[in-house]
């Protein structure tokens, strides 16, 4: 923010210091810059730059924003009409300015102009010193300064605009995903802890190292899933102690098949976007009266994590669960957090259900 400040307060000094360098240019091309700048010459030329700048903050700053954008397009209208008035026909600065370039009457020497020059006077002639002028060179730079006060504060409000509905967007695309987490999370701690239910009242001698298991899976949710990025370490344990807990109840017509091909360390994945694949395999892919194969299978290289998972189909099983809650989830947490950076396909041929995820670290 205050890089931006410093930008804007140097382009606005760069901008001033090129406006009031065209009159002292303009001034002295006759004449020396002593000559032309010296006692009440030097006010004039400051009270000139001042009046243009008061004008444009006023306008820039005050007037445009208060009035126009508020839509008192009257009011705003009235005010710029009374400032040009009163520029233009009762102050003329531009005109004041241009006397500094003026030599006196009284240093025209009679002797050097004809004789009709020194008697006589041009019919229509006006006196700029005299009575009512119209200073045409005010107004043009008036309208000059108003005009580019306007387009400034335009384009800073555009991009106010713009940033909001960026900060919008991002904030609504936060809100999503942690309630896609939200979603999410209960509903595998829901299934764990069914799991170890049935592990409690078949007495089984393994329960209490579930129940430590348990313990890390959820302190793993509670403290680290809550990031939009993990260790992948973080989440191989996580997953470890998962399939951990499912191989207590798994019978002995099922084969399992785990494997983790690579070296973790320095690689980084969304929460729980493995364990939404896992679940469903235990989920769908168990069966106490058929022989039934399950393959989980995930493979770290230097920029790239893939993972595998296979399990039968059964056809008392609804495949269009499959694409339940979880997955559908899982799909729009990848489109947040991995847009362009992931392939993930699914199918049921051959009466197995595989899918296939390939992520860019």
């Amino acid at each position: 923010m205050s890089r931006v400040r410093t930008s804007h307060i140097i382009i606005h000094f760069a901008a001033w210091i090129l406006f009031i360098s065209f009159p002292i240019i303009f001034i002295n091309q006759r004449h020396n810059l002593m000559n032309s700048f010296s006692g009440n010459h030097v006010w004039t030329y400051i009270k000139f730059c001042l009046l243009y700048m008061v004008i444009f903050y006023l306008n820039a700053y005050y007037l445009f924003p208060k009035l126009y954008f508020n839509k008192k397009y009257l009011m705003y209208g009235l005010s710029i009409i009374t400032l040009l008035v009163i520029f233009v026909f009762m102050i003329k600065p531009f005109d004041q300015l241009i006397q500094l370039n003026r030599k006196p009457r009284s240093a025209i020497s009679k002797t050097h102009l004809p004789d009709v020059v020194k008697t006589t006077t041009l019919p229509g002639a006006r006196d700029r010193n005299k009575g009512y002028f119209f200073d045409i060179n005010s107004l043009f730079i008036f309208l000059m300064v108003i005009g580019i006060g306007i387009a400034l504060r335009t384009i800073k409000e555009w991009q106010l605009t713009e940033k909001r509905a960026i900060l919008a967007e991002a904030g609504k695309t936060n809100a999503e995903l942690s309630f896609l987490k939200a979603q999410i999370n209960p509903h595998f701690l829901y299934n764990t802890l069914n799991n170890i239910y049935t592990l409690c009242i078949t007495g089984n001698e393994k329960a209490a190292e579930s129940i430590l298991k348990l313990s890390h899976i959820m302190r793993y949710v509670t403290d680290e899933a809550g990031a939009d990025f993990v260790s992948l370490e973080g989440e191989l344990d996580c997953i470890d102690d998962f399939i951990a807990l499912q191989k207590i109840r798994l019978g002995k017509k099922i084969t399992l098949t785990y494997e983790v091909i690579g070296n973790p360390q320095g690689h980084q994945i969304s929460p729980l976007i493995l364990m939404t694949f896992i679940e469903n395999v235990f989920k769908y892919g168990l069966s106490n009266h058929s022989e039934t194969n399950i393959v989980i299978k995930i493979r770290i290289e230097p920029k790239l994590i893939s993972f595998y998972a296979q399990n039968t189909i059964f056809e008392n099983r609804n495949l269009n669960n499959r694409e339940g809650l979880g997955i559908s989830n899982t799909r729009q947490r990848l489109e947040h957090l991995y847009p362009g950076k992931y392939k993930l396909e699914i199918d049921d041929k051959n009466n197995l259900f595989t899918v296939n995820l390939l992520l860019v670290s």
